[in-house]
C-alpha cells in the first residue's frame, strides 16, 4: 500500500478545471499526469507482492455467507414472520432484498475489490470523507467486543450440554427457586406447601376454576381481581398454563422454568440493575476467552487460514439445521408451528411498521456499511466476476432465514402442543428463543445431550462466520496503517488486539453484564451504520459519479453495471435508508431488558456510544480541507477529488485509468458546476432586479401618454 503515502502534489490531475487555463498550467497538469502514471506503473510488483489474495473464488464466497448468515437469522427473522402476517411479510422482505440490500452488498464488494484496500483507507476515493474508513473500522471493533458475549454463552450451554443430564431439563440445582416448574404450562405440584397458599373455598372460586380456555388472560385477571375474599387472611389462588402465572389475592407469582432459571441464575447471574454490576463470573469470563481464543486460531495466517476454516463453519450449519429440521418434523405440533409461521395475514402489510422492520432485517443482516465486505473483497483478484458471489451470498443470507424458519417454528409448535397453549405464547426472540426456549424442547427429546450438542455447535459456528468479517476489518485496517511495522507480525497483532478486546469486555462477565450487553447492543449500530450507508451512496452514486464507478466495475469484470443497479446506487437505495432512519428515529425507544428501564444516566451514555463511529466523519473533513491550498471552495474542489493513490488494484490498468481520470478531470464536476452556476445566478440577481425595476418605471411612465 505504498500508493497511500503518496504526497497530494498529484491531486490537480484529477480537479475540476474551473478557470482559464494558461499554457504553463497544461505543461504542469501533463508533468502531474506523467507523475501519476508513473507511480501506478512503479508500485505493480510492490502492490501485489504484500497483498494477499483468496486460494480459491469459492473461499470468498463461502466467507461472504458466513458473514451475513449469523445467529440473528434463527433467533430474529422467524419471529418477525410471525409477528408481521405470516408469509405476507416476505413480499416487503424479498422487495427490500432486491432494492436495498443486494445493491449495497454489490456496492461495497466492488469498492473493496477494484481497489485492492481494505475499509479504513478505500474511502480515500473521495477524501472528504475520509474518516468513514475510520468509523466502520470503529463499529466493527466495538461490535466484536460485545458480540464474542453471545459466543461464551454458547460455549457455556455447548459445555454443559456433555453432563448426563441437562442441567436445565429439571429443578432442584442451587440456582432453582421455589418457583421452578420442569416445563413451560406444568401446573407446579409443589405450589400450595411452598408458598403457603390456603385455598379459599368461597362459593365463587368455580367462576376462576373452570374458566373458559378461550378466554384472553386480562380477562381472567380481571375476573380474579373482582373476586371479594371471605377473610383478609384468605387467598385465593388459580393458575394460567398459558402465561406460566399463578394469581392470588395477595398478588401474582410468575412460576419459570427449568431451562429460564438455568438462563437467569446459573448462566447470566445477574444483578437488580446496571447500577449494581456484582462480581465477575469466573465461568463467563473462561468461556469469553475461550470464544476470542477461537476467533484469533481461526484467523492466525489471515485469509489463508480462514479460506480453509470456512468449509466447515458455513456448510457444517446446514447439515445441522436440515437434521433438526427432519427430526422437527417428526414431533407432534410440528406442523401447527409451521402453519402458524407460514399462514399470510395480507391486511398487516397495510401498516408501514412492517414494511420498515423487513427493511431493517434485510439492512443488518447482510451487514452492509459494517467495513467487512469491502475488507475481504478487497483480497478477490481483480478480474473475479464479484456479481456472481454478491448474488448467491445475498440469496444465501434471505433463504437461510427463510429455512431456519421452518427449523425454529416446528419445535415451537411442538413445545406449544405439549403445554397446551397458543404457538404466540411460545414464539420469541433473541436469546430467549435460543438459550430458553429451544434447549427446554431439546431436553424433551430422546438422547437429549446428543441433540443439544449438535444445536449449540451450530449456533457456535454461526456466531464465530460473523465474527471473522468483523475482527478481520479491524486487524486489516491497522496492519495497512502501519505497513512497515506490522506486516511481519500478523499473530502478535492478532493475539494482542484479541487480549485487549477481552480485557474490555470483561464488565459484560460480571452478574450485572446483561445490562451491559444489552446496553451496546441496543446504541453501537443504532445510528452510524445506516448514516454510513447514506453517505457510501452519495460519495459513489453522486460524488464520485455512478458513471466513473461504472467504468471501473467493467475495467474490472468487461461489463458495466446495469440501469437498474445505478438506479438504486443514486436514487431508491439512498430514499429508501433515509425514510428507514427517519422512521426509526421517529419510532425510536429506549432500552429495557426483563422489565428493567435504564436509568437516564445510562441511556446518555448510550448514545454517546452509539455517536463514537460518526465522530471521525467531521473530524476527518476538518483535516481534507486543512491539507488543501486555496480558497475554501478550491479546497472543497480538491477534497472531492479522488487522492492520487486511488485506482485499480492490478497497477498495470493505471494508464488506462489515469487517461480516464484526465477526462474526467477536464469535465468540471457536476457538484462543483451546480455551485458556480448557482454562484452565477446569485451574482447576476441584483443586475436582473435593477432592470426588472427600470423596465417597471418605464412602464409607469408611459401610463400617462395611454
Amino acid at each position: 500500500m505504498a500508493g497511500s503515502e503518496r504526497q497530494s502534489s498529484a491531486s490537480g490531475l484529477l480537479q475540476p478545471n474551473t478557470r482559464s487555463v494558461t499554457t504553463s498550467d497544461r505543461q504542469d497538469e501533463k508533468a502531474v499526469l506523467a507523475l501519476e502514471v508513473e507511480v501506478c506503473t512503479g508500485g505493480e510488483e510492490e502492490g501485489e507482492e504484500f497483498r494477499e489474495q483468496w486460494t480459491r473464488s469459492l473461499d470468498f464466497i463461502l466467507s461472504l455467507i458466513g458473514y451475513a448468515v449469523g445467529v440473528s437469522n434463527l433467533w430474529r427473522f422467524p419471529y418477525l414472520v410471525l409477528r408481521n402476517g405470516g408469509g405476507a411479510f416476505l413480499i416487503p422482505f424479498f422487495f427490500f432484498l432486491f432494492l436495498c440490500g443486494i445493491p449495497l452488498f454489490y456496492l461495497e464488494v466492488c469498492l473493496g475489490q477494484f481497489s485492492g484496500i481494505s475499509s479504513m483507507f478505500v474511502w480515500k476515493v473521495c477524501p472528504l470523507f475520509k474518516g468513514l474508513g475510520f468509523g466502520m473500522v470503529i463499529v466493527s471493533g466495538m461490535a466484536c467486543i460485545y458480540y464474542n458475549a453471545v459466543l461464551s454463552w454458547v460455549i457455556y450451554y455447548l459445555i454443559n450440554s456433555f453432563q448426563s443430564q441437562l442441567p436445565w431439563s429439571h429443578c432442584g440445582h442451587w440456582w432453582n427457586t421455589d418457583l421452578c416448574i420442569k416445563y413451560r404450562g406444568m401446573q407446579p405440584d409443589n405450589a400450595n406447601a411452598s408458598l403457603g397458599i390456603n385455598i379459599s373455598l368461597a362459593s365463587n372460586i368455580s367462576q376462576l376454576t373452570n374458566f373458559n380456555q378461550n378466554r384472553s388472560s386480562e380477562t381472567v385477571w380481571k375476573s380474579i381481581s373482582d373476586i371479594s375474599l371471605s377473610s383478609p387472611n384468605d387467598t385465593v389462588y388459580a393458575y394460567n398454563s398459558s402465561l406460566n402465572k399463578s394469581f392470588t389475592g395477595l398478588g401474582e407469582i410468575r412460576y419459570r422454568s427449568a431451562a429460564e432459571e438455568f438462563w437467569q441464575f446459573n448462566v447470566l447471574r445477574k444483578t437488580s440493575g446496571l447500577e449494581d454490576l456484582g462480581s465477575l463470573q469466573i465461568h463467563t469470563a473462561i468461556c469469553l476467552l475461550t470464544a476470542w481464543l477461537l476467533v484469533c486460531l481461526c484467523l492466525i495466517r489471515g485469509i489463508k487460514s480462514l479460506g480453509c476454516v470456512v468449509y466447515v463453519t458455513v456448510l457444517l450449519p446446514y447439515i445441522l439445521l436440515t437434521i433438526f429440521l427432519v427430526r422437527g418434523l417428526m414431533l407432534p405440533g410440528a406442523l401447527d408451528g409451521i402453519v402458524f409461521y407460514l399462514k399470510p395475514n395480507f391486511s398487516k402489510l397495510t401498516s408501514i411498521t412492517v414494511w420498515v422492520e423487513a427493511c431493517v432485517q434485510v439492512f443488518y443482516s447482510l451487514g452492509p456499511a459494517w467495513g467487512g465486505l469491502i475488507t475481504m473483497s478487497s483480497f478477490n483478484k481483480f478480474h473475479n466476476q464479484c456479481i456472481r458471489d454478491v448474488l448467491i451470498a445475498s440469496l444465501a443470507d434471505g433463504l437461510t432465514s427463510f429455512y431456519g424458519g421452518f427449523v425454529i417454528f416446528a419445535v415451537v409448535g411442538f413445545m406449544a402442543k405439549e403445554a397446551g397453549v397458543s404457538v404466540t405464547d411460545v414464539a420469541t426472540q433473541g436469546p430467549g428463543l435460543a438459550l430458553v426456549a429451544y434447549p427446554e424442547a431439546i431436553s424433551k427429546l430422546p438422547l437429549p445431550q446428543f441433540w443439544a450438542v449438535l444445536f449449540f455447535l451450530m449456533l457456535l459456528l454461526l456466531g464465530l462466520d460473523s465474527q471473522f468479517g468483523q475482527f478481520e476489518t479491524v486487524v486489516a485496517g491497522l496492519m495497512e496503517a502501519f505497513p512497515r511495522q506490522l506486516r511481519n507480525k500478523r499473530v502478535y497483532l492478532t493475539f494482542g488486539l484479541a487480549l485487549l478486546s477481552y480485557m474490555v469486555s470483561l464488565p459484560i462477565a460480571t452478574e450485572g453484564g446483561i445490562y451491559v450487553f444489552t446496553l451496546l447492543d441496543w446504541f453501537v449500530s443504532a445510528f452510524c451504520v445506516m448514516i454510513t450507508s447514506l453517505i457510501e451512496c452519495a460519495v459513489i452514486g453522486w460524488i464520485y459519479g455512478v458513471d466513473r464507478f461504472s467504468d471501473d466495475i467493467q475495467m474490472m469484470m468487461g461489463k458495466r453495471p446495469g440501469t437498474l443497479m445505478r438506479l438504486c446506487w443514486t436514487v431508491i437505495t439512498p430514499s429508501i435508508m433515509l425514510s428507514v432512519f427517519i422512521f426509526t428515529c421517529a419510532k425510536y425507544t429506549l432500552p429495557v431488558y426483563d422489565g428493567y428501564v435504564f436509568p437516564m444516566w445510562a441511556n446518555a451514555i448510550g448514545f454517546f456510544i452509539s455517536m463514537i463511529p460518526l465522530m471521525p466523519i467531521p473530524v476527518g473533513m476538518i483535516i481534507a480541507l486543512a491539507q488543501q491550498n486555496g480558497s475554501l471552495l478550491k479546497r472543497l474542489q480538491s477534497s472531492l477529488t479522488p487522492a492520487p493513490g486511488w485506482g485499480p488494484a492490478n497497477k498495470k490498468y493505471c494508464p488506462l485509468y489515469n487517461e480516464r481520470q484526465q477526462h474526467y478531470s477536464n469535465q468540471p464536476h457536476w457538484f462543483i458546476s451546480f455551485i458556480h452556476n448557482l454562484k452565477s445566478k446569485i451574482d447576476l440577481l441584483p443586475d436582473k432586479i435593477s432592470s426588472y425595476l427600470l423596465l417597471c418605471h418605464e412602464q409607469e411612465s408611459l401610463l400617462p401618454r395611454l
